[in-house]
């Protein structure tokens, strides 16, 4: 109740737009680790480039993502890099000390394919995005079909360096973003489209995210298939791979908008889990891009089936999809294939509370109905929530004392958790949730313009850290009973 009366403004529409889903009679009702089944793991995640620093110490090469910053500042927000970063390569004790005295579980992290080199649970990101310019100059990254037994020879490396420390490995990150943003809007590294639809010197959005999501999904079969025969017999971990999707709303109860629904997330989920379940691309996929989706042979498509032991899935935020009218320019691209309109707003009114990100929009209720979406649709695999949370503007005048203070951040948690735990009563095998982030970090194309973390870093003063007040809430919600 405290936490309400605290409510003011912007944040009182969420707030009340969450009472009205949870319902009146439990609105504020009472949330802690005890409301999760036991062993239910809490966490916090990162990204090596986001956080590591130290971009070129230590014998470590360049990274697409180095490259990309260096010679596109412009397509950062704030023109920055992550050089330097939280410099938790440096600080990394200190870090784990603030996330044991939260009461954090685990910590999620990326080993940086370019660097390759206690008392919390590993659980680690193989591939992040943060490919070795290298394989990018040599044969075009993940263009190319060579990069699967590159992919494959660097895990293997990490297994048999790692493997005895490390009980759960993801395979891969989100690679609907690096094949989107990297491939067809060129926003990210390696920063490739074609010219009507970004700001990019070579690229082919129409062909190449579809080619290079074709060789992520081989590289992730291959990794979990060498890791399951040459390593898990007495390694004894657990591999999967981590997926991001929205919810999708339909904009009315028409028939045409709930197929408008269902195909945007096929085009954005289903690409990439439902190979890795049932062997193929969805029938959406297929029907719509036609000749330019990949095949997989006979055999790839075996590897593939029910190639992970568990899913890792990074859910944000929800959109109102309604049908596109199919359009006869040549001008085609995997932004538009889905033939899906994605809004957040309907009749003049958001979805939910409006963020710093454009993007973003708070729905918690949208993370209960995609988890049982999975349940449904893809046989109620083991699932972790691997990221979720919340940017505020990173608003250089603010005194850092009222930085601190992010209600909306805990309302976001609040309410996200509440869902979930709602969808693990209705049968969901939800494992665990990792907070995104554990620390204010480079946020890829918005560089530090925003800020993720449940901790402040001080850029002006040596990258000081300090609790905010949502690190304090988790503190109190992690009080083991």
């Amino acid at each position: 109740m405290e936490l309400a009366m605290a409510i003011r403004g912007p944040l009182l529409f969420c707030f009340l737009a969450l009472a009205s889903t949870v319902g009146a009679s439990n609105r504020f009702a009472p949330l802690n680790r005890s409301s999760f089944p036991a062993g239910f793991v809490f966490g916090a995640g990162s990204a090596a480039y986001q956080s590591e620093g130290a971009a070129f110490i230590d014998g470590k090469g360049p990274s697409i993502w180095d490259t990309f910053t260096h010679q596109h500042p412009e397509k950062i927000a704030d023109h920055s890099t992550g050089d330097v970063a939280e410099d938790v390569y440096h600080r990394y004790k200190e870090d784990i000390v603030l996330m044991k005295k939260i009461g954090l579980d685990a910590f999620r992290f990326s080993i940086s394919w370019s660097r390759v080199l206690p008392n919390l649970q590993p659980y680690v990101t193989l591939f992040h995005w943060d490919l070795p310019q290298a394989l990018e100059d040599e044969y075009g990254g993940f263009l190319s079909p060579k990069i699967v037994d590159d992919y494959r020879d660097y895990v293997d490396f990490c297994f048999k360096t790692f493997g005895d420390r490390i009980k759960h490995w993801f395979t891969l990150n989100e690679p609907y973003t690096f094949s989107l943003n990297g491939y067809a809007t060129g926003t990210m590294a390696p920063g490739r489209c074609s010219n009507y639809i970004g700001n990019c010197t070579s690229g082919n959005s129409a062909t190449e995210p579809y080619i290079v999501a074709h060789h992520l999904i081989l590289s992730h079969a291959a990794g979990v298939k060498l890791y399951r025969e040459k390593y898990k017999p007495y390694q004894n971990g657990q591999i999967g791979v981590t997926l991001v999707t929205n919810w999708f709303v339909p904009i009315s109860l028409s028939a045409i908008s709930q197929r408008a629904a269902r195909r945007a997330i096929d085009f954005m989920f289903g690409w990439f889990l439902h190979p890795m379940t049932y062997g193929d691309y969805p029938k959406n996929m297929r029907a719509l891009v036609g000749n330019r989706l990949p095949k997989f042979t006979e055999e790839e498509s075996m590897m593939l089936q029910k190639s992970y032991d568990f899913l890792g899935v990074n859910y944000y935020t929800s959109n109102y999809a309604s049908n596109a009218m199919v359009s006869n320019s040549m001008n085609l691209s995997m932004t538009t294939d889905n033939q899906a309109n994605l809004t957040s707003v309907r009749n003049g009114v958001p979805i939910g509370q409006p963020t710093a990100l454009n993007w973003l929009y708070v729905y918690p209720k949208g993370i209960r109905a995609l988890v049982l979406y999975i349940k449904e649709r893809y046989g109620n695999p083991s699932i972790y929530i691997t990221e979720n949370g919340i940017a505020e503007a990173n608003n250089s005048t603010l005194p850092i004392k009222q930085a601190l203070k992010d209600k909306l951040r805990i309302l976001y948690h609040y309410g996200h958790l509440t869902f979930l735990s709602r969808a693990i009563k209705e049968g969901a095998d939800v494992k665990g949730y990792f907070i995104w982030s554990f620390l204010d970090d480079f946020e890829w194309d918005a560089g530090y313009s925003v800020r993720f973390g449940i901790n402040y870093i001080d850029f002006k003063d040596n990258l000081k850290r300090y609790f905010k007040n949502s690190a304090f809430w988790f503190m109190k919600f992690l009080v083991k009973n």
